[in-house]
């Protein structure tokens, strides 16, 4: 498998949002949050990572980028929709230019992380829950 051990690497692609999702997402770099310390980070490319996070509803303008980007993304891969507009069910459900949620235009996601927009410690707490059942990483109590 092709996952690294203990780590989550992870491409993000704003597909149309307000960017509240994004400000959600920018938190966990932080302090507050640091998720690098469990072994998660953001990439700027594709090729390198083990996840697509996909903010916001599809839209007209960004359909073929997302398309694109869930193409480079070598498998095994993961799809994970961050907000409730990436699930298909936010305040842009059913808006002209948009084709809905990821799953409209790639696949099921792997992981859906509810709220508009959600807490960092949510979103944290989902990507660890990940990680696990990845077996990328054991749980906090086993944590060196």
């Amino acid at each position: 498998m092709r996952l690294q051990q203990r780590s989550l690497q992870l491409r993000h692609v704003d597909a149309g949002s307000c960017n509240a999702c994004e400000q959600e997402l920018g938190a966990l770099l932080g302090k507050d949050y640091d998720i690098q310390k469990y072994g998660i980070d953001f990439v700027a490319s594709p090729r390198h990572a083990d996840a697509l996070v996909v903010t916001g509803p599809v839209t007209d303008t960004m359909k073929t980028a997302v398309t694109k980007v869930w193409e480079a993304v070598a498998r095994p891969r993961q799809l994970v929709a961050v907000g409730d507009c990436a699930a298909g069910c936010g305040v842009c459900q059913g808006a002209y230019a948009s084709h809905g949620g990821v799953a409209s235009g790639l696949q099921l996601p792997d992981l859906v992380i509810h709220g508009c927009p959600p807490n960092p410690s949510h979103i944290l707490e989902q990507l660890r829950s990940l990680q696990l059942r990845n077996g990328q990483t054991k749980p906090d109590h086993e944590q060196d």
